[in-house]
């Protein structure tokens, strides 16, 4: 996932528009209801999709160091024949090493 940029913004702003993206230029082919959003508005949703994308930083690092699903059901099947919590432990190892804020 990457940073949002100014056409989620826009999208955010005018959900029924119908828009082009050429580049980096936006065009509205139709508004559908929605009101063209001021420059001011633009950059006020651009920060706080990028407060929100900021926020969720810990999920993202998470992500990469987790075991697939198929690895942790089977480090589950086996604490649960071995009487282990190696599941557990690794689970708290990755949220350990990256917090929630």
């Amino acid at each position: 996932m990457i940073k949002p940029r100014k056409w989620e913004a826009l999208k955010a702003l005018c959900p029924n528009a119908e828009m082009a993206l050429t580049g980096d230029v936006v065009t509205f082919d139709k508004l559908n209801g929605d009101s063209e959003p001021t420059n001011d508005q633009i950059n006020a949703k651009l920060t706080e999709l990028e407060t929100e994308y900021d926020a969720k930083k810990y999920q993202r690092d998470r992500s990469i160091v987790y075991d697939s699903i198929q690895e942790q059901l089977d480090q589950l099947y086996w604490d649960k024949k071995n009487g282990t919590n190696k599941w557990v432990e690794a689970i708290d190892k990755v949220k350990s090493d990256n917090p929630k804020p």
